[in-house]
């Protein structure tokens, strides 16, 4: 499913016209933007756990040039499907 089919099931599914459904498409992205921005996580119960991890500076090796070379600490959104959601499957 991408984008737009799924505008198309939340309109159909909320009964919201296209543009809103767009809209609260929107929302929910900014929102999330926001809440990983202020290095918090979105708790949604039943569903799951959207949270920045921090995966710590690493030496690595180039595999073309055979050089070692650092990465620097960053961090990555990770997802964990909640209890609830899992055992529907």
């Amino acid at each position: 499913m991408n984008k737009t089919e799924f505008l198309r099931a939340l309109a159909e599914r909320a009964d919201l016209t296209s543009r809103k459904a767009s809209e609260v498409y929107d929302a929910i992205y900014d929102i999330t933007k926001e809440v990983l921005d202020a290095d918090d996580r979105l708790q949604l119960p039943g569903f799951g756990t959207l949270e920045l991890k921090v995966k710590p500076a690493r030496e690595c090796i180039n595999p073309a040039t055979k050089e070692k070379i650092s990465v620097p600490e960053s961090k990555v959104p990770t997802f964990k499907f909640g209890k609830a959601f899992k055992d529907l499957f």
